[in-house]
C-alpha cells in the first residue's frame, strides 16, 4: 500500500495505454479480414479455401487504409466528445465555487496542497453514492460525484472520495479507462458491421440464387467458420481487455487519498456508506467501471473491475491502520419541504441521550460538561 504518485504503477499505466492502441488497431484488422473472408465466399461461392484466404488478404490490403482512418476518426471523436457522451449518459453538468462551494473548496484545497491542477467539477443528479474521474489529459480532467453522495457524506469524507478520484488522475488510470472503452465501442461496432453485412448479403444471395448454385463446398463452409470466429474472438477480447487492467488501482487510490487526506478513517467510513448503492440507474457498464465502487460483478469474481469493499477496507486497516465500524447504515434525508419541529423544552433543554456508539469522523462529541445547555 504504498503511496500517491507510484511512479512504477504510472509507468506501467503509460506502457499499458500504448499498447491498448495499438492492440486496437490490430483488432480491427482482424474484423477486416474476417469481413472480406465472408464477402469473398459469399460472391465466389464453391472455392478452395487457400484461395478464399488469398482473396480476403488482397482485400485487406486494400481496405486497411479505410479501416485505419476510420479507427483514427472514432479515436479523435471520442478524444472530443467522450466527456459530453458520458454526461449524457449521467445527467451529469459542470458546476462552480458559487453553486457548489462546499464541494470546490475541499477539491481546491486537496490540489493546492500537491501542487495538483485542479480538475472540472461536474455533479450528477441520482440518488446514488458513488463518483469517478474522466478525462484525456491536463485540460480535460474532470470529477463526477452523485447528489446522492453529497448529502450522505460529511466533509472528511467527501474530501476522502475527492482524494481517490485525485490519484486516479495522476496515476493515469483515468486515461486507460477511456482507452479501453474506446477500444471496446470500436470493435463493438466494426463487428456489429460486419455481421449485418454478412446476413444481409446471405439472406438476399439465398432468395436470388438457385437450389443447385446455393450449395458451399467444403472451403467456403470452413471459410465461414474461420471469419464468425474472427469476430467473435475480436469482440470477446475487446471486452477482456476492459476487465483485464489491474484492480490494484483501486487500492492504489484509495492509500493516496489517505496520504492526501491523512485521514484513513474517513477513506474507510466513505466505502462503507458507498457499499451498496452505488448503482447508477442511467450509467452502462463502461461508466460504471470508472467509478469508485461498481456494484455490478463479474461471472464468479473473475472479472470484477473492483475489489470488493471488505477487501479495500482490509487493506486499509492492515496497512493505513484505519478502524472498521463495519457496513454502516444511512439516515434517509427529509422529504422536501418537511421541516423539523423545534424542541419541545426550548434551546436549553437536555440533548437526546448518547447510543454509546463511537461518533463517525467529523461527527462532534458532546461537551465536558454532558452537554446540558450552554450553563452545563
Amino acid at each position: 500500500m504504498a503511496a500517491y504518485g507510484l511512479y512504477t504503477h504510472i509507468q506501467s499505466n503509460r506502457r499499458r495505454s500504448v499498447a491498448l492502441l495499438i492492440g486496437l488497431f490490430v483488432l480491427v484488422y482482424v474484423l477486416v479480414f474476417a469481413g472480406a473472408l465472408l464477402a469473398e465466399t459469399l460472391s465466389v461461392g464453391d472455392a478452395p479455401l487457400d484461395y478464399l484466404i488469398q482473396a480476403a488478404l488482397h482485400d485487406l490490403i486494400i481496405a486497411a487504409p479505410f479501416a485505419t482512418v476510420g479507427a483514427i476518426l472514432w479515436i479523435l471523436i471520442a478524444y472530443k466528445f467522450h466527456q459530453k457522451m458520458i454526461d449524457a449518459i449521467t445527467g451529469a453538468t459542470e458546476v462552480t465555487r458559487v453553486e457548489e462551494p462546499r464541494l470546490y473548496n475541499l477539491l481546491e484545497n486537496l490540489c493546492i496542497s500537491r501542487g495538483i491542477a485542479m480538475p472540472k467539477l461536474r455533479i450528477a443528479d441520482d440518488d446514488a453514492l458513488n463518483a469517478f474521474a474522466t478525462g484525456l489529459n491536463e485540460k480535460q480532467y474532470s470529477i463526477t460525484v452523485t447528489r446522492g453522495l453529497m448529502n450522505a457524506l460529511n466533509d472528511q469524507e467527501l474530501e476522502a472520495v475527492l482524494g481517490h478520484e485525485l490519484t486516479h488522475i495522476r496515476n493515469g488510470d483515468v486515461r486507460l479507462l477511456v482507452i479501453a472503452v474506446v477500444i471496446a465501442g470500436v470493435i463493438s461496432f466494426f463487428g456489429e458491421m460486419v455481421f449485418r453485412l454478412f446476413f444481409q448479403n446471405a439472406f438476399y444471395g439465398r432468395r436470388s440464387s438457385d437450389s443447385s448454385s446455393d450449395k458451399k463446398g467444403g472451403g467456403a463452409v470452413i471459410a465461414i467458420v474461420i471469419a464468425i470466429a474472427l469476430i467473435v474472438v475480436a469482440w470477446v477480447l475487446s471486452i477482456v481487455i476492459r476487465f483485464a487492467l489491474s484492480r490494484s488501482r483501486e487500492y492504489l487510490a484509495d492509500s493516496g487519498s489517505v496520504e492526501l487526506t491523512k485521514n484513513p478513517d474517513a477513506m474507510i467510513s466513505a466505502l462503507r456508506k458507498i457499499e451498496n448503492r452505488g448503482e447508477l440507474a442511467s450509467a452502462n457498464s463502461a461508466v460504471m467501471e470508472m467509478c469508485i465502487d461498481n456494484p455490478r460483478s463479474g461471472f464468479a469474481d473473475i472479472f470484477a473491475t473492483h475489489p470488493s469493499v471488505d477487501k479495500r477496507v482490509a487493506a486499509l486497516v492492515q496497512y493505513a491502520g484505519g478502524h472498521d465500524p463495519g457496513p454502516l447504515a444511512i439516515e434517509a434525508p427529509p422529504e422536501q419541504g418537511q421541516i423539523e419541529p423545534p424542541p419541545a423544552d426550548g434551546p436549553w433543554a437536555d440533548p437526546p441521550q448518547q447510543s454509546g456508539k463511537p461518533f463517525l469522523p467529523g461527527e462532534p462529541p458532546l461537551g465536558p460538561t454532558g452537554g446540558k445547555g450552554p450553563w452545563g
